[in-house]
């Protein structure tokens, strides 16, 4: 069976809800759709493998030159893209004429949406009609084998309409078998096209079970580790990965659940989290500097002050997480914007690290004797100590809070998506 196409996608419901306007590449409707992305990030198209059609709100077209937004255009042209999809009327009011004349030029499918739909909704429906149509074409080669784990893996990870003895039929065929007290952890991917990682870091952790499939842009997986293993399972997963991954990937680590207290559901939060979770790693920048040429590889409870501050999305969340940093470190910010200074990401690192100045210094590569210059700073311009224990709180959100707003619209780490 042929490839879902863009005018397939067209009629799914959540995106006809978005009344969208084709204004190029009315020629390229019957274009193959591999995926559906959506993504603030300007270079965009330096990630895509090609048949994506891709969704932005539009902030990133709103301060370029013209031919900065016409450069744009080309290079998801000529990165294969299946078509370009805009919502219109917030963050961008109107479709900007060059946009139009150079999609029209390289017949380049170009949508205005009018109305505001979640793009997740438009995602998920898309997606998982991309990956219906593609297990139900038996002449597609799949490299993770068997496509009813692939199946199995989005039905669990979109939390579709499931019960637990079809969720344990359907993993025992799979060959599947978590034992007794077993640790069930999800792990999302991005940057690999196989499963080669995953299966690496299996044999590495020894003695685990894995339900993996590769998915365009992304490998999704799930771990079971024996009961019985001492120490933290997600440390262990972690330090795996850390192990098997090559540079420049992004792996995240979902937390540990029982596999069998709480069914199929609990499978499914593990690996809704580790999702969530990369998606943050890919579009938030990182508090603390990483591995230099290494992959990235965190976890849900690493990054859980961020998952909670943009639940429902960042979007969604975006005024009232500005109001939360304007009230907290209002006096830094205006320092920050009159002089050369790196005082919120010290304020950040230093109570991530419990107040140490050795671990802070240490993470920002400079001496303590300007660490403690930035933090006698930082306590005058706000009026308070920052080591008190009542403030801890109230301060590591707003740092936060202040990094996933500044960093949502930035290039961070071949970023494609956003939170969700």
């Amino acid at each position: 069976m042929p490839a879902l196409t863009l005018r397939e996608i067209l009629a799914l419901d959540p995106v006809r809800a978005a009344e969208p306007e084709l204004l190029a590449g009315h020629t390229s409707l019957d274009r193959p759709v591999r995926w559906v992305h959506s993504s603030e990030v300007y270079e965009g198209a330096n990630f895509l493998d090609g048949g994506e059609l891709l969704l932005t709100n539009g902030f990133g077209l709103t301060d370029p030159d013209e031919e900065t937004r016409r450069r744009y255009v080309r290079e998801l042209a000529a990165r294969g893209a299946a078509g370009l999809a805009v919502e219109v009327g917030r963050s961008l009011p109107v479709m900007p004429a060059e946009v139009v004349d150079e999609a029209r030029r390289r017949e380049l499918p170009l949508l205005a949406m009018h109305r505001v739909v979640p793009f997740v909704r438009i995602t998920e429906a898309a997606n998982r009609a991309i990956v219906a149509r593609g297990l139900s074409g038996r002449a597609v080669v799949r490299p993770w084998g068997d496509d009813h784990t692939a199946a199995l893996l989005a039905d669990l990870a979109d939390r579709a309409a499931l019960n637990q003895p079809e969720v344990e039929a359907r993993a025992a065929l799979a060959g599947f078998h978590p034992g007794p007290g077993a640790r069930l952890l999800g792990v999302s991917l991005h940057g690999a096209r196989e499963v080669g990682t995953v299966d690496r870091a299996v044999r590495l952790l020894g003695g685990a079970g894995v339900l993996r499939a590769a998915f365009p842009g992304d490998v999704l997986a799930l771990l079971s580790l024996p009961g019985a293993r001492p120490g933290d399972p997600v440390k262990a997963v972690q330090d795996a990965f850390r192990a098997a991954a090559a540079p420049g990937l992004t792996v995240a680590v979902g937390h540990a659940v029982s596999a069998t207290d709480g069914g199929w559901l609990r499978w499914s939060d593990t690996l809704r989290a580790a999702r969530t979770t990369l998606e943050l790693a890919l579009t938030v920048p990182p508090a603390e500097p990483g591995v230099p040429d290494g992959p990235l590889v965190t976890s849900s409870r690493a990054l859980a002050l961020e998952r909670e501050l943009t639940r429902g999305g960042v979007d969604a969340n975006r005024d009232r997480l500005a109001a939360v940093v304007q009230h907290a470190l209002g006096p830094l910010l205006a320092w920050e914007a009159a002089h050369p200074s790196d005082l919120v990401r010290t304020l950040e690192v230093h109570l991530r690290n419990g107040c140490s100045p050795t671990r802070t210094a240490a993470l920002l590569h400079i001496g303590r004797q300007s660490l403690y210059q930035r933090l006698e700073r930082i306590e005058t311009l706000l009026g308070l100590e920052i080591d008190d224990p009542d403030l801890l709180g109230e301060l590591l959100t707003a740092t936060c809070a202040h990094r996933v707003v500044r960093g949502t619209g930035a290039v961070v780490r071949g970023g494609l998506r956003t939170v969700a």
